[in-house]
């Protein structure tokens, strides 16, 4: 049984904005990575329970870059969206309202190839990143 890791942000916009930007393709490219010599040049989704995703991540010179590929399991508008990974690992990320703030929420089953502490560092990098696009938008 993998280990499930917690990350989390406040983010100073309203729920309704924070549940768009985190989900929309055309926002998700514009947050979706650790650090800046890498970006998302494209992000496809059927949001829909059992439609899929796909965000394309690439090291900016070019030489690496992988899809990260999902099928919803479960959408709750403004509140939760979950989904399976390619491998069979579970995410969830949960949208709390706090006044004019939105707490996101993200759990995520490790994978076995690299530390839990490396794992939580790039998947709390991309949130970092994707709160200060929100609050910039």
């Amino acid at each position: 049984m993998s280990e499930t890791i917690h990350i989390e942000v406040t983010v100073e916009r309203a729920r309704s904005l924070v549940w768009r930007l985190y989900n929309a393709p055309a926002h998700v490219v514009n947050w979706n990575f650790a650090s800046d010599d890498w970006h998302c040049p494209r992000a496809e989704s059927d949001f829909r329970p059992g439609g899929r995703l796909n965000y394309r991540m690439e090291a900016k010179e070019g030489n690496f870059g992988f899809d990260f590929e999902a099928v919803y399991a479960e959408i709750a508008p403004e509140s939760r969206v979950a989904y399976t990974l390619g491998d069979g690992r579970k995410v969830a990320t949960r949208f709390d309202a706090l006044g004019s703030h939105t707490r996101v929420l993200t759990s995520f089953e490790a994978e076995s190839e690299n530390s839990a502490e490396m794992q939580r560092a790039g998947w709390q990098a991309i949130l970092n990143n994707f709160k200060r696009y929100a609050e910039s938008s």
